[in-house]
C-alpha cells in the first residue's frame, strides 16, 4: 500500500511538470511561432535594362530553406521575360577567403500560371560579419547575356519548426535535411514536409569564378527518414506519440510524412535517415525507456522543434 501511494505521489509530480511546462511554451508560442504566407521582395538587381526582382515569404532571406519567386523585367517596355534561361547561385565568402555555397535550384524553372521563375534556397548560416552570402543571377534575353549579383542579407529563422541539419553521413557524403513544414502545428498529427539535399563533389578544377559546378548540390532521390519524436525534457520522460509515419519521397522531390504532436513544447525529431539499398546513413535508434527527471538520449541525427 505504502508503495502504490509513492507511485500516485510520483506519476503526480509528473503530470504536474508536464502541465507547468506546457503552459510555459503555450505563453511563448505566439512570439517564438511566427507564420508566413506573403511572398515579398527581399532583393533586387539590375542588368542592362533588365530589372531583377526576388520575392521570399516576409520579404525576408531566413536560415534554412526559403521558396523563391523571381521576375525579370524590362524597364524599358515594363514586359517581364517568361521564355529565358534563368540560373541562380548563392556564395557565401568566408574570413579566409573561403567560398561555399548551399543547397539551392540552379536552373530555375518558368511559373507561366503565376508569372514568375520558381527556385528554392537552403541558406546553411545567418549573415555574420565578416562572413557574407552572395546571389549571382543569370539570364538571356534577344539572345543577349545578361550577369547581376548582390550581397544579401541571411536571417536567423526563429521558428524551430523550420530548423535545419547539415551533417557527412556513413558514405562520406555531405547532406542537409531542411524542414519546411507545418510553420505553425498543432496538437494533433500533421503532415510534415522536408527536402534532404547532398554536396555534388566536383569532378574538374574550378573554371572562371563563379563556376557552378563547383557549387553543385542535388535532391537526395529515394531515401527514407525513419521518424521517433520524443519530448526530451526531464519532465517530460523523452516520451513519444503514435500514428507517426515516416519521411519518403513523393512527386515533388520533397520528403512527406507525419509527426503526432500530442501536447505543446520542445520535441526532437529523431532520425535515421537510409539510403534506397536500406542501409543506414546516419542515425541511430533512441530508447524507448521512460525517463522522468533525466535528460531524454538522441539519436545522432536529430532536429529540435517547439511550438
Amino acid at each position: 500500500m505504502k508503495s502504490f501511494k509513492f507511485l500516485v505521489i510520483a506519476l503526480f509530480s509528473v503530470i504536474a511538470s508536464c502541465t507547468i511546462d506546457k503552459t510555459d511554451y503555450q505563453a511563448e508560442t505566439g512570439s517564438v511561432v511566427p507564420e508566413y504566407n506573403e511572398f515579398k521582395e527581399a532583393v533586387s538587381l539590375t542588368s542592362g535594362i533588365y530589372k531583377i526582382r526576388i520575392e521570399a515569404l516576409n520579404g525576408t532571406f531566413y536560415k534554412g530553406y526559403n521558396e523563391l519567386h523571381l521576375k525579370i523585367t524590362n524597364t524599358q517596355t515594363n514586359e517581364n521575360l517568361s521564355t529565358s534561361e534563368v540560373t541562380f547561385l548563392p556564395i557565401m565568402s568566408a574570413a579566409d577567403a573561403s567560398k561555399t555555397s548551399c543547397p539551392h535550384q540552379y536552373n530555375l524553372q518558368y511559373d507561366a500560371a503565376n508569372k514568375y521563375f520558381a527556385g528554392f534556397s537552403v541558406f546553411t548560416s545567418e549573415s555574420a560579419t565578416p562572413d557574407s552570402w552572395k546571389l549571382y543571377v543569370g539570364f538571356t534575353a534577344d539572345n543577349q547575356k545578361y550577369e547581376s549579383s548582390k550581397e544579401v542579407s541571411v536571417a536567423k529563422q526563429s521558428n524551430k519548426n523550420l530548423n535545419m541539419a547539415s551533417f557527412t553521413g556513413k558514405d562520406n557524403e555531405q547532406y542537409f535535411i531542411a524542414l519546411i513544414s507545418p510553420q505553425k502545428p498543432t496538437v494533433s498529427e500533421n503532415k510534415l514536409t522536408a527536402g534532404i539535399y547532398k554536396y555534388n563533389k566536383p569532378v574538374n578544377a574550378a573554371g572562371t569564378f563563379p563556376d557552378a559546378s563547383q557549387f553543385s548540390y542535388s535532391e537526395v532521390s529515394g531515401y527514407t527518414l525513419k521518424l521517433d519524436p520524443r519530448m526530451p525534457e526531464p519532465s517530460m520522460g523523452n516520451h513519444s506519440s503514435p500514428n507517426n509515419q515516416d519521411l519518403t519521397q513523393q512527386n515533388d522531390a520533397l520528403y512527406h510524412g507525419v509527426v503526432n504532436y500530442t501536447m505543446t513544447g520542445n520535441w526532437t525529431l529523431n532520425l535515421i535517415m537510409t539510403n534506397r539499398n536500406g542501409l543506414i546513413v546516419k542515425g541511430t535508434v533512441v530508447p524507448t525507456d521512460f525517463t522522468p527527471g533525466v535528460q531524454g538520449v538522441k539519436s545522432e541525427l536529430y532536429i529540435d522543434t517547439l511550438f
